[in-house]
């Protein structure tokens, strides 16, 4: 039996029939927990290391090539099997440990993180540190054998959930601030982590802020070395960006009806085409463009040696927050007035349309601005002067 249709055998068996082409996928942890058929398939793809299937069989993953771990992916879009599991755990902190951790971190966190059980946050930005993420002020003292952490993180994705924060603090005040950083992990389940969600012109409260008063983090969580952080958050961000499950997947968190669907139900077909030509060219445009964009991606991939790329993950970030915004615009054009869809006399598509064209729009400052990408695409990439 070859390896596709081994894949395709067992996703059969093991994927309850309910999930499929569901868009929904869970990300597990103490406070939410996934229960039914999600918590199920999440159990079985866990126990046979497909949760992570690139990770090492040691730290829960199944320890797939690249090439294997693209025919899986394939054989999960063909059948219409959600993602077993989701989160920051699986797509930032948990590439960032393999490469960075130590043997005990690897250990402790990678095989918890594999079967959905803890879930995690980030504490990058600050109050008065966004673009220039390098300026920031929480500090951790050095206490013997734990840090006392105190300051405060804001835009703090999913806090009001998360069991976990991986999070730069300074210890080094006297350093260049480049240099005076260091990533820290420790618990949210103590007293001194406050957290108070902050709810958008959206309606959802997807982040928050985060304070933190004398917050324990013990030493053996200290990852990459004292003072050594920025080099380990650097990587992270680029996991975030554009990491091998983004970029194999070739996804662009794309979810709802399609674009031509929308189109044909709201502006009617002529001679079975869109009725509206402008609003045609403008589909057609987009999708060629979200093709190319799904091409480059899958291209990257075939380039690689099975890690996330270096900074040309900017150029994934940049244009793919600038294709979700284009889709949200062209199907709020296609709804016209019904776009205006706050409360429960509109339909859940429309409202959620609504909710996603107001999201989005964080879309070019979350994970690093627009401005940021196009620097770090500059530099980093084209090897620009400054």
């Amino acid at each position: 039996m070859d390896l596709r249709t081994e894949f395709r055998d067992w996703l059969v068996e093991a994927c309850p029939p309910s999930l499929l082409r569901s868009d929904v996928v869970p990300e597990a942890g103490q406070r939410t927990p996934v229960s039914g058929d999600r918590k199920i398939w999440l159990e079985r793809a866990a126990q046979r290391g497909f949760t992570v299937p690139m990770w090492p069989k040691e730290y829960g993953g199944a320890g797939l090539s690249k090439d294997q771990y693209v025919i899986l992916l394939e054989e999960m879009r063909s059948l219409g099997v959600p993602a077993p599991l989701a989160g920051m755990g699986t797509s930032m902190l948990g590439p960032t440990l393999l490469e960075h951790g130590t043997e005990d971190q690897k250990a402790r966190h990678l095989p918890r993180i594999a079967r959905g059980e803890v879930r995690w946050c980030q504490g990058y930005s600050e109050p008065g540190s966004g673009s220039d993420l390098a300026s920031l002020q929480t500090r951790a003292q050095d206490e013997g054998d734990h840090f006392l952490v105190n300051g405060q993180k804001i835009w703090t994705s999913g806090a009001q959930y998360a069991d976990w924060i991986f999070c730069l603090v300074r210890t080094d005040s006297d350093a260049p601030k480049h240099e005076g950083i260091s990533f820290l992990l420790f618990s949210m389940h103590q007293p001194g982590v406050t957290v108070k969600p902050i709810r958008l012109l959206s309606g959802a409260s997807p982040f928050c802020e985060t304070f933190f008063d004398d917050a324990i983090a013990a030493k053996e969580d200290l990852v990459g070395g004292l003072n050594k952080g920025w080099t380990v958050a650097k990587r992270l961000l680029q996991h975030e960006r554009s990491g091998m499950n983004t970029l194999a997947s070739g996804r662009n968190r794309e979810t709802g009806p399609s674009l031509d669907q929308l189109a044909r139900k709201t502006l009617g077909t002529t001679n079975g085409k869109i009725a509206n030509p402008n609003m045609r060219m403008d589909i057609s445009r987009h999708s060629m463009n979200a093709e190319a964009f799904r091409l480059t991606q899958r291209r990257t991939v075939e380039e690689s040696q099975g890690s996330t790329p270096g900074p040309q993950t900017s150029i994934f970030k940049y244009y793919g927050a600038n294709l979700r915004k284009e889709r949200s615009e062209l199907q709020v054009s296609m709804l016209g007035t019904n776009a205006i869809a706050w409360d429960e006399s509109s339909s859940a598509t429309n409202r959620a349309i609504l909710q996603g064209w107001l999201a989005g729009k964080a879309g070019s400052i979350a994970g690093g601005s627009n401005e940021i990408q196009l620097n770090i695409i500059a530099k980093r990439v084209l090897n620009l002067p400054d």
